[in-house]
């Protein structure tokens, strides 16, 4: 969409206005009565839709009072890290599904009638529900008086009302105060004791730092690593887009190295080998390699012979690893998740990590809550100092997000009032998200010019898309990419959202597509690829 505003500029279309008489010559808002000529006789195209906001009424408006002051901030005067940034997953075929939504809204006539929005891993949007127990404690939380209400035991079951208490006892000010800019100790200490029981490692809880999700994690490690324009991080292709983009925003170098789909996505040595030989030739000093495992959106699931190889890597050409392991609960094949701070200290390995985690993923599905950890092993100390100068710039992160967390890492455990509903809700939803990762996967991979390797991990499929010379061609003069060309078709078609392969990158050639599992999606797929293909 900003593209078709920026290539309306007065130049191109002013000129054969004013020679029709609509503008007069030398009209110094040509550029805004261009664009309030095309809204009103386009309402219905997505150009006129963007213009109908109020922000450009609002301009309209002033500019029938007089000529317009250059403007500080434009698409050429702000930081062009930030323009050079692309984040795939909420791009402009998501803005197209919301144009049909509001069609829909509006009683218009589409071939559909629901939009499904499976272009990001939003649990709750798709009709996952919250853990009960989660949501009792936190809203004690937000509500104090509650806890000592006459009837409270009526309400919440008695360890729920205990957790919010402890947390009363230990976080000054609750949920609407700041903590420390590292996160509330005893969180902290919980998320240390959590991984000291999945790993069998001894972990500290002052190399623990709380985040609003594993978003923020990437992001303060990345400006820890990029100092300049020839500093790299290897990111996996396909990649989430968080990574380019971030690497991006900090002005450095997006080094990618290609998963194996041929093997389910495996990481493959040789070709890390290959990747890091290429980009130092060209000058760029590659300081560390991000992991997505389980993958997205490749939905793998490493093997733990694999990782020794991935840290054997890394000592040798000494690179930090960025573990990006929000979706470790979300394992559906064989290959059970495995986590590197467990294979770098059974290797006793010196090697420099840092590993994420979240409650956005999982059964847990609370991306709205913006709650997360990074842990830091092996770094120095002195940089770990600089890492909590960048939290405490920020503060702190949100203290909701901050519960949800604690939550996470320490559920409610046999004994307790409420591990039976807990347990139930865990273990269904777990089941719904294994059955449906299977009824997708099959569905895919019985259409005709699709393949897709099994979903062993995560909340996505990456399907390989085998389109027809003409579907190509057809793309290229339409002026898209084939498989941005193909999700078009699909939402217009059937009202599915998905984000184009390209918008993960990919090897040359091939073309994909990434979405979520969804309850309705298997059905709607099948019917949709006759029409689409």
């Amino acid at each position: 969409i900003s593209s078709l505003l920026v290539v309306t500029p007065r130049q191109r279309f002013g000129t054969k206005f004013r020679k029709e008489g609509i503008f007069p010559q030398n009209d110094q808002n040509t550029h805004l009565a261009t664009m309030s000529y095309m809204l009103s006789r386009s309402k219905l195209s997505l150009v006129a839709r963007q213009l109908s906001a109020s922000p450009f009424r609002q301009a309209i408006e002033k500019s029938r009072r007089g000529p317009l002051r250059s403007v500080q901030l434009s698409a050429g005067t702000i930081n062009p890290k930030v323009v050079d940034a692309q984040y795939a997953v909420r791009g402009a075929l998501v803005l197209r599904a919301m144009q049909h939504e509001r069609a829909l809204q509006e009683n218009q006539k589409l071939p559909f009638d629901e939009i499904f929005f499976c272009n990001i891993g939003n649990p709750h949007q798709l009709n996952q529900k919250p853990v009960t127990y989660f949501r009792q404690v936190l809203s004690l939380m937000d509500y104090p008086e509650m806890s000592d209400h006459p009837a409270v035991t009526q309400i919440y079951p008695a360890d729920a009302i205990a957790r919010a208490k402890h947390f009363f006892a230990n976080v000054p000010g609750g949920t609407g105060a700041y903590s420390e800019s590292q996160g509330i100790t005893l969180v902290r200490q919980h998320v240390a004791e959590f991984i000291s029981r999945r790993d069998g490692v001894q972990a500290d809880k002052d190399d623990v730092f709380l985040t609003d999700g594993a978003s923020q994690g990437v992001a303060v490690s990345t400006n820890i690593l990029i100092r300049n324009e020839l500093d790299g991080i290897m990111i996996p292709i396909p990649q989430y887009p968080l990574y380019s983009a971030t690497i991006s925003l900090c002005g450095g170098r997006a080094v990618g190295y290609y998963l194996d789909e041929a093997n389910n996505w495996s990481m493959d040595i040789s070709e890390l080998k290959s990747s890091l030989k290429n980009a130092r030739s060209e000058g760029t000093n590659v300081r560390a390699l991000a992991i997505i495992n389980p993958g997205n959106p490749t939905g793998q699931c490493l093997t733990e012979a694999n990782m020794r190889e991935v840290v054997k890597f890394c000592e040798e050409e000494n690179l930090v690893i960025l573990a990006d392991e929000v979706y470790q609960t979300n394992v559906y094949g064989d290959v059970p998740f495995t986590s590197f701070r467990k294979v770098v200290t059974e290797m006793h390995s010196d090697v420099e990590l840092i590993s994420y985690h979240s409650v956005s993923k999982g059964m847990i599905g609370e991306c709205g809550r913006r709650g997360g950890y990074m842990e830091l092993q092996n770094l120095d100390a002195s940089v770990i100092e600089q890492v909590y100068k960048m939290f405490s710039i920020g503060l702190c992160s949100n203290i909701s997000g901050q519960v949800m967390v604690d939550c996470m890492v320490k559920p409610p455990v046999e004994g307790e009032e409420s591990y039976p509903l807990y347990k139930q809700e865990m273990d269904g939803l777990y089941a719904s998200l294994l059955r449906r990762s299977q009824k997708l996967s099959a569905a895919l991979s019985t259409m005709s010019n699709i393949s897709c390797t099994p979903i062993a991990g995560a909340m996505y499929a990456f399907p390989q898309i085998h389109l027809p010379r003409k579907a190509v061609d057809a793309a290229k003069v339409a002026g898209m990419q084939p498989d941005t060309f193909y999700a078009v078709e699909l939402l217009d078609a059937t009202g599915i959202c998905v984000v184009p392969g390209n918008g993960f990158r990919q090897q040359a050639g091939t073309f994909h597509f990434r979405t979520t599992f969804t309850l309705s999606l298997t059905h709607s797929l099948t019917h949709s690829h006759s029409l689409t293909l």
